[in-house]
């Protein structure tokens, strides 16, 4: 497959993979977090398709398109490690939605960050709330979920919390 074809795939993924996400969290009051803005494509993409939800943003630094940056009071700008133990406060409320793209070049560090992102991320969200990521966790009271036709396994996960 080429490198072109390879990123249509990711990007078809994601938005599916969002869109089903945004379904299934119709009834669940909350705010979205995007964990790794990039580029903003899919901080566009859910600002457009959640109907006003807050969406709070936490990457290391910004490097998005400048129409897909959020306000200084929905960034949180650091390292995951210094940033998602305190984002609870900074949120102040549970997220619905999470939306994790952190993967890099190097599937073992991208492993190793989504592990311990998931713990940091556990206690941000609300019950029946939705993850989705490019990475595997495993959290006691997540249950993954399946996923979209479209989207091929172990591209992608999705988990619900329990609640």
């Amino acid at each position: 497959m080429s490198r072109l074809d390879s990123v249509i795939r990711r990007l078809e993924t994601q938005r599916d993979c969002l869109d089903a996400a945004i379904g299934l969290i119709r009834s669940v009051g909350g705010p979205v977090l995007e964990i790794g803005l990039g580029n903003g494509r899919t901080y566009d993409h859910l600002r457009e398709r959640c109907n006003g939800r807050e969406i709070f943003v936490l990457d290391r630094r910004i490097a998005a398109h400048p129409d897909c940056v959020p306000d200084a009071a929905h960034m949180l700008l650091g390292d995951f490690a210094e940033t998602m133990p305190g984002a609870g406060a900074r949120i102040g409320a549970l997220a619905a939605l999470a939306n994790a793209d952190i993967g890099t070049g190097d599937a073992a560090a991208s492993r190793a960050l989504g592990e311990r992102l998931a713990g940091w991320l556990a206690p941000l969200m609300a019950p029946r709330g939705v993850i989705v990521t490019d990475q595997p966790m495993a959290v006691s009271g997540w249950r993954a979920l399946p996923l979209p036709p479209s989207v091929g396994e172990g591209r992608y996960f999705m988990y619900r919390v329990a609640g």
